[in-house]
């Protein structure tokens, strides 16, 4: 018999990651949280197994399971009490990324007993280190990187640990901001915890943790049903990390994935050790590139939980690019988890074509202009990811102007916040025609964006992917196109970066980031006439690019 309560249950603690979304939308003060949505909210139960996970950065996929379950090695769960709330942003372990990105873990107990745990991981604008911004391509180790904070304390029972706020205040260059941001993922931790305990008094402690079983089972039921419309077999690809700040690179990329009816393991044996540089990832991030490629190969419709990834075995020996350990630099460890994906993507692509598009742009193109507004001298701070395009599939082109594989459901900040918040001003924003892509389905068109220094000077950091490497492609497609920053002086000399590290620009000066369009799939003389004439028409390719490309199109 169905028991339609656990059912209504189940929709209701969907609904709490939505509500915590929102939560941090209205309430955070950091254009890269409030516009971009650089961050994720979720839920467990008490044990840290992911029950529900809101709309946010893909990146943080792993992220809220692994935090609570890190955590709870640090401290018991006996020793946990209602009001305790924690800090932690350690790349090294459950949940890690980079300092950046910090979470918020907050127990829920209902009637004296602690149920779930509700988490927000966010990035902050600011943790200190030796650039604004807090991210920089020349860091030698994690020190340099900002202010760390292990799995602490920062509510004691209800009371805020005064000391830890007071170090975050005053080794912050936005200590407002910062602090806000830290204010808004305990807010809306409360709000999770809220409507749990609602959950819990109006159907029953004892149906709400039946429910979060039935969904971590239902979950489960789900990938398993997704592997067994695949093909078992070996499937193995490899890619490269062009540079890593520091002159060292190419990097391997390497997996080996065996797929069988119930399980699949991915095995990054042979991908290159550690970098010198802050292109590294630790193992919490590869495990998130698995988990999301993971979930789209086999049901990508069913909402996220901690269920839906017990098939999957995630393999990497220690100390390498993809499993870093510490003290190794992380700052930008965003593109070695897209390269983890892409390769992934690479290896599964003849087994879920229909899934997976070919090669994107790949790259966060991680950019951070900072500098003293002009008048009040005030430090302003932008941080944003870029979009670019991504491959073409079987069935369609790539799509345009879309943010890479690790960021999911963020946005660009709008020119608008950009033009009133820092003193830059946005004098293009708008796809380019670089040649790349080229298919019977093309890949998506990048961007192009120049932005203008109003201030006295800024300074820019910069490091992207896919910067040699161009996009694959399928089937006679051509390989899309690269990523790459400038800086355009006023006297009209240009000098071009795949790394950049506080680079300074003056007055009038103009910072131009280009990302890489998408792949292309299928041979080019299969396009169709009408979908040439419409590219030419929306300046996607140039007249010359179509007479190389696509001359079927202009036969009598």
């Amino acid at each position: 018999m169905v028991d339609f309560t656990i059912d209504v249950i189940k929709d209701c603690l969907g609904a709490v990651g939505d509500e915590m979304f929102q939560t941090m939308i209205r309430t955070s003060m950091s254009p890269i949280i409030y516009e971009s949505a650089d961050f994720a909210v979720g839920a467990t139960n008490a044990h840290g197994d992911l029950i529900v996970q809101g709309n946010g950065l893909v990146a943080f996929v792993a992220s809220i399971d692994g935090a609570v379950q890190s955590m709870l090695r640090h401290h018991p769960l006996e020793t946990i009490r209602d009001g305790d709330v924690f800090i932690t942003n350690s790349p090294y372990e459950g949940g890690g990324t980079h300092l950046s990105d910090v979470c918020i873990v907050y127990p829920v107990f209902l009637d004296g007993d602690l149920i779930a745990w509700t988490a927000v991981k966010a990035h902050w604008t600011e943790v200190g280190g030796m650039q604004p911004g807090s991210l920089t391509t020349s860091s030698d180790d994690v020190f340099q990187e900002g202010l760390r904070f292990n799995y602490l304390k920062l509510f004691d029972a209800g009371v805020i640990n005064q000391a830890l706020a007071s170090v975050i205040r005053y080794n912050v260059r936005l200590p407002e901001s910062t602090l806000g941001d830290m204010q808004a993922s305990i807010a809306a931790c409360k709000v999770g915890a809220e409507r749990i305990c609602e959950l819990g008094r109006k159907y029953g402690a004892e149906k709400l943790l039946e429910s979060m079983t039935a969904l971590l089972d239902y979950g489960e039921e789900m990938a398993r049903d997704g592997l067994r419309r695949l093909r078992p077999g070996l499937y193995t690809a490899q890619t490269v990390l062009e540079e890593d700040g520091k002159g060292g690179g190419p990097f391997h990329v390497k997996v080996a994935i065996t797929v069988s009816e119930t399980d699949m393991v991915m095995d990054f044996d042979g991908t290159s050790p550690q970098a010198q540089g802050p292109i590294n990832l630790g193992y919490p991030g590869l495990l998130t590139a698995a988990r999301c490629m993971f979930k789209v190969v086999t049901n990508g419709d069913v909402p996220i939980n901690g269920g839906a990834f017990r098939p999957l075995q995630v393999l990497c020996p220690p100390s390498t690019i993809l499993s870093a350990v510490e003290p190794a630099p992380v700052s930008f460890y965003f593109d070695a988890m897209q390269a983890a994906m892409d390769v992934i993507a690479m290896a599964l692509s003849p087994i879920a074509e229909k899934k997976l598009s070919v090669g994107h742009q790949r790259s966060v193109n991680g950019t951070i202009i900072s500098g003293r507004r002009q008048g009040s001298g005030d430090l302003f701070i932008m941080a944003q990811p870029l979009a670019g395009g991504w491959g073409a599939t079987r069935d369609q082109d790539g799509q345009n102007g879309l943010f890479s594989s690790g960021s999911g459901e963020t946005y660009n900040i709008p020119v608008e916040i950009v033009e009133s918040r820092y003193d830059l001003r946005v004098r293009q924003y708008g796809y380019h025609d670089e040649d790349g892509g080229a298919g019977k389905h093309r890949g998506g068109k990048g961007i192009v964006t120049d932005f203008e220094i109003m201030a006295p000077t800024a300074t820019m950091t910069y490091m992207a992917t896919q910067t040699s490497l161009r996009p694959w492609s399928r089937d006679g497609g051509c390989e899309g196109s690269l990523n790459r920053a400038e800086l355009r002086r006023s006297d009209g000399s240009v000098e071009v970066y795949t790394v950049a590290a506080g680079v300074v620009g003056q007055k009038g000066d103009v910072f131009r980031i280009v990302t890489g369009t998408g792949g292309g799939y299928g041979d080019p003389k299969e396009r169709s006439l009408a979908a040439v004439s419409d590219d030419l028409r929306n300046g996607y390719v140039t007249l010359d690019q179509a007479r190389r490309h696509y001359p079927q199109a202009f036969q009598d």
